[in-house]
């Protein structure tokens, strides 16, 4: 079982705590690089941004997750001033800068596409920026080959951009990017169209050069994964607000609401019943866990974590179900218990046969307990997947016939 590394907070505690990285207001106000205050964005009459407020530190990687349309990849050009809010403002080093142009904002990009110029070699795209600000050839040649050696392309200066592979060709873009020493890089899904493991290489690559260099990276992606294992701070969003902000653990260990422990990972998410301090009612039984400061006999959203349920027998378990399906994902098994309707997914060493009746053993730490929001009901039943797919096969029954 993995053990949730955070100790619980109050509710309260979680809430004062979204934005804050230190409990010292004082430094807290000089940390700040950027900061967007009631920030709110329309495209069409449509509201994809809706007055949010975030403040990212100097040196932090920082990423904004979520899914398609949720807002992150405007906050993004509102930021690298390629799109300008309707309403609030944006600070640099103190500074408002609403109407600041891209080009004169201490801020370079990366985007999905790399764009770089096909007519150019390596050395040339990465010295194309310091050449237009007009820099001499002995400064570019060294701040070229100190570059060139950050994203690891030495012996690459005089190679066709177009014969590079998809990560040789974003280290360039990388490289032409941070060569003027921007205080900020943003990155716009960089690793968006490299396979798999290219991609995972990759988020170490980058991770090791933003701690080289101390740049503040905004990264912008829907893979919770990559956002999980490369950031200081994610900012998770959906429907054009911030739904929470924390560290990678704090998200994963503490979601404030189900959108976030459904989008982060894979929940079971109870409704439940919070009887008193530390004891909590879901599924039919009474468990301890480790959550306090809700009303007695509040209804309340309940997540536990697929891997941190243990597979027990019949007669040990707390809860009992039947297997519905299992499935071999290489390091575990994930499967499918039926418990009085309510389908859960278990991740689990151990095979367990299909129709198997089982027993689930859950352990305080492994509980938490949230707030009821507007994502409540929506998420966590692992039933809907099931008749997506059955949907699917009658589909393809019928076409067969």
């Amino acid at each position: 079982m993995k053990k949730r590394l955070t100790e619980k907070q109050d509710l309260s505690e979680i809430t004062e705590s979204q934005n804050s990285i230190s409990d010292n207001t004082v430094s807290e106000e000089k940390s700040k690089l950027i900061e967007l205050r009631g920030v709110s964005k329309s495209f069409d009459g449509e509201t994809v941004l809706d007055s949010i407020d975030l403040y990212i530190t100097g040196k932090e990687f920082i990423t904004l997750l979520g899914p398609s349309g949720c807002g992150k990849t405007t906050t993004l050009r509102i930021i690298g001033g390629f799109e300008f809010p309707d309403v609030g403002d944006v600070f640099f080093d103190g500074v408002r800068i609403n109407d600041i142009p891209p080009h004169k904002r201490q801020v370079n990009t990366v985007f999905q596409k790399y764009a770089l110029f096909p007519h150019l070699n390596v050395y040339d795209n990465i010295a194309f920026g310091l050449r237009i600000a007009k820099i001499s050839e002995n400064e570019i040649k060294e701040r070229v080959s100190e570059m060139l050696a950050l994203v690891n392309l030495r012996g690459f200066e005089k190679r066709n951009v177009n014969l590079l592979s998809g990560g040789q060709q974003q280290r360039v873009a990388i490289a032409r990017a941070l060569i003027n020493k921007p205080k900020v890089l943003l990155l716009d899904e960089p690793l968006g169209a490299l396979d798999l493991k290219l991609r995972k290489d990759m988020q170490v690559e980058l991770k090791n050069i933003q701690t080289k260099t101390g740049i503040t990276f905004i990264y912008v992606t829907h893979d919770q994964e990559e956002a999980l294992s490369m950031s200081d701070t994610v900012v998770v969003m959906a429907n054009g607000k911030i739904q929470q902000i924390g560290s990678p653990t704090d998200i994963y260990n503490e979601p404030v609401n189900a959108f976030v422990a459904d989008f982060i990972g894979e929940s079971n998410i109870i409704d439940g019943v919070m009887l008193a301090d530390y004891k909590v009612k879901f599924a039919g039984h009474v468990f301890e866990c480790l959550d306090k400061g809700f009303e007695k006999n509040e209804q309340i959203d309940v997540v536990v974590r697929p891997e941190d349920v243990d597979v027990v027998a019949v007669d040990k378990g707390m809860l009992t179900g039947t297997v519905s399906s299992v499935t071999f994902k290489g390091v575990h098994y994930e499967i499918i218990v039926d418990i009085n309707g309510f389908k859960w997914m278990i991740q689990t060493t151990d095979y367990v046969a299909p129709e198997a009746k089982i027993g689930l053993f859950i352990e305080p730490d492994a509980i938490h307990i949230m707030k009821k929001s507007e994502y409540s009901d929506m998420f966590g039943d692992y039933s809907s997947f099931s008749e997506e797919l059955e949907h699917l096969s009658d589909i393809t029954e019928d076409v067969e016939e």
